[in-house]
């Protein structure tokens, strides 16, 4: 099985700053696409970023410009710099994963637990 650790959610003042990483580890023969959510308290998950294998890029149109995805295909980890947050940006982040187990198997979807982010004065 695969397994997603993510760390780096906190609280903090609006203008801040954090850094969230999530690393997957065990059965993984293939990375394919990796990237984080995030849930409001009554609200859908929705896509906040991704990254592919290849490094290409997408944002939410709303983290556009302030938070910034990148990934190390070696060690199948991921991070998401968070500037100039936003009380809005107040949710449960989670880390995805599209992870091939093993040779001839198919695109398999993994979940984090999720991390909470907190914007507040």
């Amino acid at each position: 099985q695969v397994q997603l650790a993510e760390s780096g959610g906190g609280l903090v003042q609006p203008g801040g700053s954090l850094r969230l990483s999530c690393a997957a580890s065990g059965s993984i023969y293939r990375a394919n696409d990796m990237g984080w959510y995030r849930q409001a308290p009554g609200k859908q998950r929705d896509l906040v970023a991704t990254i592919a294998p290849t490094g290409r890029t997408k944002y939410a149109d709303t983290v556009k410009d302030r938070f910034t995805i990148t990934r190390n295909n070696f060690k199948n980890t991921i991070d998401l710099q968070m500037d100039g947050l936003k009380p809005e940006d107040t949710a449960v982040y989670y880390c995805k994963a599209v992870i091939v187990t093993a040779w001839g198997s198919p695109d398999s979807e993994f979940w984090g637990q999720g991390t909470q982010v907190t914007v507040s004065s």
